[in-house]
């Protein structure tokens, strides 16, 4: 597993130096925006990944309501962790592209709101974990938050057709450029594998905590009573 662990690395490192180079050399500027268009590759890869790592919360937590198995709060935590790192991402390119696009940081556009407000609930997923202290409660009720927090996805998929805002609906490789096509999915590739990469290394330290608390909690529980003197 490390040997697919550092070829993984050496990929991704690889598609991402690719990418940027094809995004910021070969692409061609937007007719419209101009080179402030190039953000693209970073900014929509970032929004792919968060809710990616989101979808892998809900699941795992959806897995941990089932199956009572502690890896699966590991692997939610680990996605939420991770997802919560793009979705900062995706909001701070996007106050530099509305910038000079829309001419200020940040407005109240559904599509904003919406991404606002799933940073908001996934971080408090995260910040309400350290409250608990009981490995199976802080699972049993993280996993019910997660599924509560998931409900705004789809409002942000959607946010952009269902109301009228300043943010353009999706593209499709029918409306832009092959090249930026090309670019896009060059960076959308090498996020997903430090996507994986993430998530994957910080799953196994999560479960080594868990193992070595259990661990811990069975050296206790088999340890003999000193009656005080």
């Amino acid at each position: 597993m490390k040997r697919v662990y550092i070829l993984l690395c050496i990929f991704t490192l690889s598609l991402l130096i690719y990418g940027s180079y094809f995004g910021l050399k070969l692409a061609p500027p937007d007719i419209m925006m101009g080179d402030v268009q190039r953000i693209m590759y970073v900014h929509v890869p970032s929004a792919w990944m968060a809710l990616l790592a989101f979808t892998t919360t809900l699941v795992s937590s959806v897995l941990f309501l089932i199956r009572k198995d502690l890896k699966w709060d590991a692997l939610a935590q680990a996605s939420a962790e991770t997802g919560v790192f793009f979705n900062a991402l995706l909001i701070a390119l996007g106050s530099i592209w509305g910038k000079p696009t829309w001419g200020i940081w940040w407005t109240w556009d559904p599509r904003l709101t919406t991404a606002a407000i799933m940073l908001l609930a996934f971080s408090g997923y995260l910040i309400v974990r350290q409250f608990i202290e009981s490995e199976e409660q802080r699972a049993q009720f993280a996993a019910v938050i997660a599924v509560i927090a998931y409900l705004d996805l789809p409002l942000v998929w959607f946010s952009v057709r269902f109301w009228r805002g300043l943010h353009q609906i999706q593209s499709s490789p029918k409306t832009v450029d092959a090249e930026m096509v090309t670019a896009l999915r060059l960076n959308a590739f090498a996020f997903l594998g430090y996507l994986i990469l993430v998530i994957w290394r910080r799953f196994l330290d999560l479960r080594h905590r868990q193992q070595k608390t259990v661990l811990e909690y069975s050296v206790l529980a088999g340890s003999p009573q000193i009656d005080n003197p």
